[in-house]
């Protein structure tokens, strides 16, 4: 065979791939190639995780160019670390879902693994009405207590009233793609982020700036989009559990409330909030520290230069997740040693991509940081935090890889006392000591970040390679 059919033949592998992995039908990964069962779930998964961080950007963008830009891009990053804890429900349960939903399929038990599924559904949205009516109604103090002034606080709340009211299609978009991810469809959970995305991106400036008999909201228009956009999204994920094509079929039965699964769930599920929980309100007092170093400059450098961070790493988090899915049906196949080998093949590629991401933000981080603000100091914050947070890209990946496998195996504590020590004991008190001690402000904040994720990687990996979640039932 000569050199030209052979690669002609390699570029057909990687389209057929590609195509298979983006078509959204269910696979068994229990058996075949595990490089290609890694990139059939990793691909769509980080083309999901992609639109997320597209989401961030987009609002971004548009807020950062209104009148009070400063004051706007500060209310959208303090407003997105207190809905953290959201996001610490909405992951902890998916993670929790995945874990379940993929050791019943894994057991060819899809019955089940529909029952799991809905189940986790009635709990998350329950728990979910309580944080939402509480942020409503404290919006404006929320802001205050996260160090916002007077004049962000007044603009701000209505944007997060809105977006702590509309949480619940935060829950659930996550949650259903959890039951999917756990199914082997990982195409289905991207397909939704992708219709979720387009929506925000076409209403952003529609809501923002106005357009005819559309008026401009200005940055609750931002607020708006985004809910409205992921509300789209649920109802894509809505059709295809109804439409009887998937092997997670469900019935108004199945939303009954069943304490036995509910107790399974929650034991699951409980850890792993705990420990987004940990990590969320660690970066919401380092959100704080510094808005109170820095000031309202400051804390939009930081926000941004976050946001540029998390349009790199959500798509590794979407690798990671990989690995959850191949720990869970493995584990309910009793392929023990093929899962952990889909852990170390899965690291293996996420530490690739994110070695790549760090020389991009290094060499044209402030290009992207130029894109989002014209203001001269958020420009100079904002590039100082993306050079010193990205240094630990590598060990952020092995740290994700390694945290979804405890979860896609069940053994949600492990994590939650790695990010308990990692965060609140290592990375809380450093970055204080840093900032305030020694007078570093801002920057000992960007220091502890990666000097704490690294700490974590490396305890993660020495309790992976004792194998305590190998003997985890779910």
């Amino acid at each position: 065979m000569s050199a030209k059919q052979t690669t002609t033949n390699k570029a057909i592998r990687i389209f057929q791939l590609l195509k298979q992995a983006l078509q959204g039908k269910e696979m068994d990964f229990t058996q075949g190639s595990m490089r290609r069962a890694v990139l059939l779930l990793a691909i769509p998964m980080m083309l999901e995780m992609i639109m997320e961080s597209v989401f961030a950007l987009v609002d971004l963008y548009f807020v950062g160019h209104l009148e009070h830009g400063s004051e706007a891009i500060q209310t959208v990053g303090l407003t997105e670390s207190v809905l953290t804890i959201i996001y610490s429900l909405a992951i902890g349960m998916s993670m929790a879902t995945t874990a379940v939903v993929a050791r019943r399929i894994g057991e060819k038990d899809p019955v089940a693994a529909a029952k799991a599924g809905m189940q986790a559904v009635v709990l998350s949205v329950v728990f979910n009405l309580i944080i939402s009516i509480g942020g409503f109604v404290y919006a404006t103090s929320i802001l205050k207590l996260m160090g916002a002034s007077e004049q962000t606080a007044a603009l701000g709340t209505p944007f997060v009233q809105i977006m702590m009211s509309g949480s619940v299609v935060i829950i659930l978009l996550f949650l259903i793609n959890g039951i999917f991810r756990g199914a082997g469809n990982a195409a289905i959970a991207m397909k939704s982020l992708w219709i979720a995305n387009i929506a925000n991106i076409i209403l952003c400036p529609l809501l923002i700036n106005g357009l005819g008999p559309i008026p401009a909201f200005g940055l609750t228009g931002a607020a708006m989009a985004t809910t409205i956009g992921r509300g789209i999204g649920v109802c894509y994920q809505i059709y295809h559990l109804i439409n009887g094509k998937s092997s997670i079929k469900i019935k108004l039965s199945y939303f009954s409330p069943h304490l036995q699964q509910m107790l399974a769930l929650i034991k699951i599920a409980t850890p792993a909030i705990f420990q987004f929980i940990i990590a969320s309100c660690s970066w919401i007092f380092l959100a704080q520290l510094v808005a109170t170093t820095g000031g309202d400059h400051g804390s939009a450098g930081y926000q941004t230069a976050l946001r540029l961070m998390m349009f790199f790493m959500l798509p590794a988090w979407g690798l990671s997740n990989a690995a959850a899915t191949l720990v869970g049906q493995n584990l309910g196949a009793k392929n023990i040693q093929r899962a952990e080998d889909s852990v170390l093949r899965t690291a293996k590629y996420i530490m690739i991509y994110m070695a790549a991401a760090m020389v991009i933000t290094f060499t044209a981080g402030h290009y992207f940081i130029s894109f989002f603000t014209e203001d001269v100091m958020i420009r100079q914050y904002a590039a100082n935090a993306l050079n010193i947070m990205s240094a630990g890209f590598i060990f952020y990946g092995l740290a994700m890889v390694l945290i979804s496998a405890f979860n896609g195996a069940g053994d949600t504590w492990t994590p939650t006392w790695v990010n308990f020590f990692g965060f609140w004991c290592f990375q809380i008190p450093l970055a204080y000591f840093l900032s305030k001690y020694l007078d570093l402000g801002p920057k000992g904040v960007f220091i502890a970040i990666p000097v704490a994720e690294t700490g974590i990687a490396v305890a993660g990996y020495f309790l992976f390679k004792r194998g305590k979640w190998k003997t985890i039932k779910v």
